[in-house]
């Protein structure tokens, strides 16, 4: 099976991060161009002594590199606001869009959850760091039990957020409460990213807590125990810190939704998670990193299977 050729827009830590996954891990993606803004950038000097093309002007930039003409699949890990850009251009030009960035104009899509639902999509958005993380988990108590409201923390390690992660935390927080209803499949969504700056880093944490109607312990815990271990087949550093942790709660309870207006008693669920990087471009704590473009490259892979199957019927 012939490989697909791919392009990456942003050689900060995640596009850098990526191309090394692709180039080690990849059976269906042939990473043949990268593009960035800065000419100094140690993701382009890499990218040049792995033998891919690169330029410093961006996406009008990879455009007019030679090597465009074989791309099929471009991966965006820039910033939110760059993606508009980016997919105005690409899109008419028939290229499938992977964003990595929290632009959420594609739909939302997290492999464990719903990656077969949308591989059709022009455009797929891998959500946030953070979504990548918690949703699985969401959507897995929400098969077993009604989540009336879920709320997360991600919390990362300073030095693992580059520029990109920077410029947007604003929607780091709206996309991914978005997806928490829309993916995760909860009633209400909140989510919350601590930059942490403690020295020795700390390896990427994320906390969910979920308030449910239901009642059985032992299916919520099944499911999320299953969910992590879906998870952990495409990020092998994702695993449960602790056992899953419940609390009944009653309609006098001061964490009841008042906008419910119901008198239940249900589950207060919470989920302690930590994610290890392989440590392909940044050290094992960037956890962050990881689960973003070990996301993108497993459904990079689906998409260029389909591809070389359609090509080769």
């Amino acid at each position: 099976m012939s490989k697909i050729g791919c392009a990456i827009i942003g050689s900060g830590n995640i596009g850098s991060d990526l191309m090394i996954k692709i180039k080690r891990l990849s059976s269906h993606l042939d990473l043949v161009a990268m593009a960035g803004v800065d000419p100094q950038s140690d993701g382009l000097a890499r990218a040049e002594r792995l033998g891919v093309a690169t330029t410093s002007e961006g996406v009008e930039g990879l455009l007019e590199l030679p090597e465009f003409d074989q791309v099929r699949i471009v991966y965006d890990a820039t910033s939110a606001g760059a993606h508009a850009h980016h997919e105005a251009v690409l899109r008419p030009l028939g290229r499938r869009l992977i964003d990595l960035t929290p632009a959420a104009i594609g739909p939302f899509v997290v492999p464990a959850v719903n990656m077969d639902d949308h591989l059709q999509a022009a455009n797929i958005n891998l959500v946030t760091c953070g979504g990548q993380a918690t949703i699985p988990i969401v959507a897995a108590i929400s098969r077993v039990a009604p989540v009336r409201y879920a709320e997360i923390v991600a919390s990362i390690a300073s030095k693992s957020a580059g520029v990109g992660t920077r410029a947007n935390i604003d929607e780091f927080t709206a996309t991914t409460s978005r997806a928490l209803v829309e993916v995760g499949g909860a009633e209400q969504g909140k989510a919350i990213i601590i930059l942490n700056p403690a020295e020795p880093p700390l390896v990427m944490r994320d906390t969910v807590f979920c308030l449910t109607s239901g009642s059985n312990e032992d299916e919520i815990r099944g499911a999320v125990e299953q969910m992590v271990r879906e998870v952990a087949e495409y990020v092998p550093g994702y695993r449960l810190k602790q056992a899953v942790q419940f609390e009944r709660y009653g309609h006098n309870d001061p964490l009841h939704l008042p906008a419910t207006g119901e008198d239940f008693v249900g589950l207060k669920v919470a989920v302690f998670l930590e994610v290890e990087g392989m440590a392909h471009y940044l050290p094992a704590y960037a956890g962050n990193l990881d689960i973003m473009t070990s996301a993108a490259l497993r459904i990079g892979e689906q998409l260029a299977m389909r591809a070389s199957l359609e090509t080769a019927q």
